[in-house]
């Protein structure tokens, strides 16, 4: 899966540059044959404005929302965007000037926390993710504010009026009824924080709003009082949710601080111990209840899990693992992105290494003597060894790693596969931080497929499953790619996903941004 292209000409520097909206929508230039049963709207929200009047955005993930879609009706396709009109893209349009403090404005998880304090601001900026509640779509960020983006309606809500919680991730875990499950730091008891899972019913019977019946299924204790670990994704299994807690943490006086000095941002907020690793909880689902099992081991960074299940009394946990403890976000600032490709290179020779990940963890940890390996699963050579201080240290297997070449942004076959055992990941391939393949992993035998094009930039693939389809990867992979030197330079990119072959590509003569999170709605 390792990229097969260097990019000298920089043509990668385009996806970073603001775009203008549309008024209305573009057909776009099919070639090949759109499956009969892609019939809907392929949605993606990223970055859009790099820059408000002379002042510019510096980090990846500070650029104002821009929502991407192609829609599909009878072979026919056209591509349309707008940006998301949240109080903070409002307010920068108007004033001209930056809505909060520069540098990763879309990360203040502390909603909540900050209301005690006059004229701290939290941003609406809903760059990451979209994903539906009830019958509604919702487009969000990692505060607590979520936006509402129906075709014809735009409403900003707040996730602190009806749970106890500062931020939710913009990777909620949603079942097949509709139910959404996500995970945020809150206060907790004795005036520590902690991290709360919170349950969001399915559409109600009512026609009630399902937000307004949130509840909280359980908490876990933060591994220090006041510095939560930073969080973007969690696992969960049938019975169970699991919960990784890296030693990338938040210190909140900095947080504060960061409102108040100008020339400060947040990223000077985090900091990282190698000496505390990595701390994994899990919590059983119904009844809601913390298992104060210590798990732990090597520090890494996480921002994407993979899939977790169950097996004969395990708990499989596969995920996207950054070595060490620095923090990778240090290197996605925007001059870092758009240097010359010689300067990306060392830029991500010095940052931590991207690995695919598989742990174990026994759901009886206490049956074996201390020492001995209590994973007995046939096919992974993960262990998992109780200590005398009744630690149990995990050791993972590696399923996939490359120098500089990350799987990351992964999917799967999640309405079939999710939470049970599967075969097959999907992943943006990144070399040296810039997105240039799409990847298939086997995870059982670590066989890989690559699709990548020179000067060509996808994004996420998005698993579309094929109604008629018996395999786990009967159905197609959907993805955005940006060609900056094509006649049409952006595209949607359908392949089948058994081998990663193009089954047909829809083009439009525009440029487009990076997107990071999207889905594909029926």
């Amino acid at each position: 899966m390792v990229s097969r292209f260097e990019h000298p000409a920089g043509g990668y520097k385009k996806i970073f540059e603001t775009v203008e909206e549309l008024n209305e929508p573009l057909p776009a230039t099919v070639t090949g044959c759109i499956p009969s049963f892609i019939k809907g709207s392929l949605l993606r929200l990223g970055p859009g404005l790099f820059e408000v009047g002379s002042e510019p955005f510096y980090h990846l993930f500070d650029g104002q929302a821009l929502m991407h879609k192609f829609d599909f009706s009878n072979g026919q396709v056209t591509y349309f965007r707008k940006f998301v009109k949240t109080d903070a893209y409002v307010r920068a349009m108007t004033e001209k000037v930056l809505t909060s403090s520069p540098a990763f404005s879309h990360f203040v998880t502390f909603g909540r926390f900050f209301t005690y304090f006059k004229g701290v601001e939290v941003t609406d900026n809903c760059l990451v993710n979209v994903y539906p509640i009830g019958e509604d779509f919702y487009a969000v960020t990692e505060t607590n504010f979520i936006t509402k983006v129906n075709v014809e309606t735009l409403k900003k809500v707040d996730m602190c009026d009806y749970v106890n919680i500062n931020g939710v991730t913009a990777h909620p875990h949603i079942e097949k009824d509709g139910t959404v499950y996500n995970i945020g730091n809150c206060m907790g008891k004795g005036a520590a924080l902690a991290y709360n899972i919170i349950r969001i019913p399915p559409k109600q019977k009512d026609k009630s709003d399902p937000i307004e019946k949130s509840k909280v299924v359980v908490q876990f204790p933060s591994a220090e009082r006041f510095k939560p670990s930073y969080v973007h994704s969690f696992g969960m299994t049938e019975n169970y949710f699991v919960f990784v807690e890296t030693p990338v943490k938040i210190h909140l006086l900095k947080f504060l601080s960061a409102w108040s000095i100008r020339g400060s941002n947040y990223m000077d907020c985090f900091e990282s111990d190698e000496e505390k690793g990595t701390w994994i909880h899990i919590a059983r689902k119904h009844p809601g209840e913390y298992i104060d099992y210590k798990f732990r081991t090597a520090a890494m960074g996480l921002f994407h899990h993979i899939n977790c299940y169950e097996d004969s009394g395990f708990i499989v946990v596969d995920l996207c693992a950054w070595k060490g403890f620095e923090f990778v976000y240090n290197y996605l600032w925007l001059a870092n992105l758009r240097a010359n490709w010689e300067e990306v290179k060392r830029n991500a020779m010095i940052a931590p290494q991207p690995e695919v990940r598989r742990y174990v963890l026994p759901l009886d940890p206490y049956r074996e003597e201390q020492g001995k390996n209590l994973v007995s699963l046939p096919y992974t050579t993960t262990t998992a060894t109780m200590r005398a201080d009744g630690t149990i240290w995990l050791e993972p297997e590696v399923l996939f790693s490359g120098p500089r070449q990350a799987f990351e942004f992964p999917q799967i076959n999640y309405k079939m596969n999710n939470r049970k055992n599967y075969t097959y990941a999907y992943a943006l391939g990144l070399n040296h931080f810039i997105p240039d393949r799409i990847c298939k992993l086997n995870v059982r035998t670590k066989e890989t497929w690559v699709w990548q094009e020179p000067d060509s930039y996808p994004s996420e693939p998005l698993f579309v499953q094929n109604p008629d389809g018996v395999d786990e990867d009967d159905g197609v992979i959907m993805t955005i790619v940006v060609s900056p030197g094509a006649q049409r330079p952006t595209f949607c990119l359908i392949l089948n996903a058994k081998d990663l072959s193009e089954i047909a590509r829809a083009e439009v003569d525009i440029m487009s941004p990076v997107t990071f999170h999207g889905m594909y709605k029926p």
